[in-house]
């Protein structure tokens, strides 16, 4: 099916210092999430951060997540996020990116309903909470009810591609009502299978590499996963799969 006449799908890349935004930014990148520690898999960034990201020339939206580990919040816990969102439009910031999940398995609407009240004139990304949910579409409902401008989902696997299956059914049940955004391991080599998926308009993605020097590090037991950079060509080369692939 040719897609000349649809709008060239946006690239989100996630980073978690200034210099993975200059590397975005220098790759072409459309959107920044903006994190720290992404060897745990994305937290809140500083407000620091949160205010030299703001003079990007791309639109940055702002990871609430306060802590590693899984998406059931205390209410002090919540009371944080409600500050985090807060400096994220205090800095400037063009969106949110949140989530929170119950013990039962489903996102948690209390939660959510404060946070997204919080965010009150912010853009709302919901993040992979909706990965760890036992009804998929039951989350896709809640999200399109209360406004969310798109999701970010692997399908509820490890990575996006062994979940494109599940990519594709949310995407169709969507209808148009809100953006169901591939990420977890995209890549340039697997971007094209993602952008063959009818309705996929937005693609996130790390492009990221080993850090050089990093294997000393690695044998010194650090992560070898938060030792990762931004890399711009990467970025340059994703990019460019997302053009290619709209002739």
């Amino acid at each position: 099916m040719s897609r000349k006449n649809t709008p060239t799908p946006l690239l989100e890349i996630c980073v978690d210092d200034v210099a993975g935004l200059e590397a975005a930014v220098a790759g072409g990148a459309d959107r920044i999430e903006l994190c720290s520690a992404l060897g745990s898999g994305g937290l809140t960034p500083s407000r620091g951060f949160m205010s030299v990201a703001a003079r990007a020339p791309i639109p940055v939206y702002a990871l609430i997540r306060p802590r590693a580990g899984g998406f059931r919040y205390s209410e002090a816990e919540i009371s944080v996020m409600e500050s985090d969102i807060a400096a994220a439009r205090e800095a400037g910031l063009a969106g949110v990116v949140i989530g929170a999940t119950t013990a039962y398995g489903a996102l948690d609407p209390g939660a959510i309903r404060r946070l997204v009240e919080a965010a009150d004139g912010l853009d709302l990304t919901l993040h992979r909470a909706i990965d760890v949910v036992s009804d998929m579409d039951a989350a896709l409902d809640f999200a399109i009810d209360l406004g969310f401008s798109r999701v970010l989902t692997s399908g509820g696997y490890r990575h996006a591609e062994e979940g494109i299956d599940v990519i594709a059914r949310l995407a169709e049940r969507s209808a148009g009502k809100i953006s169901i955004m591939p990420g977890g391991g995209v890549r340039p080599e697997n971007a094209a299978r993602f952008l063959a998926i009818p309705g996929i308009t937005e693609l996130h993605a790390s492009c990221s590499r080993a850090d050089v020097g990093a294997e000393r590090l690695v044998e010194l037991g650090f992560s070898a996963e938060m030792l990762r950079r931004t890399d711009a060509e990467i970025v340059r080369q994703l990019k460019a799969k997302i053009s290619a692939g709209m002739g």
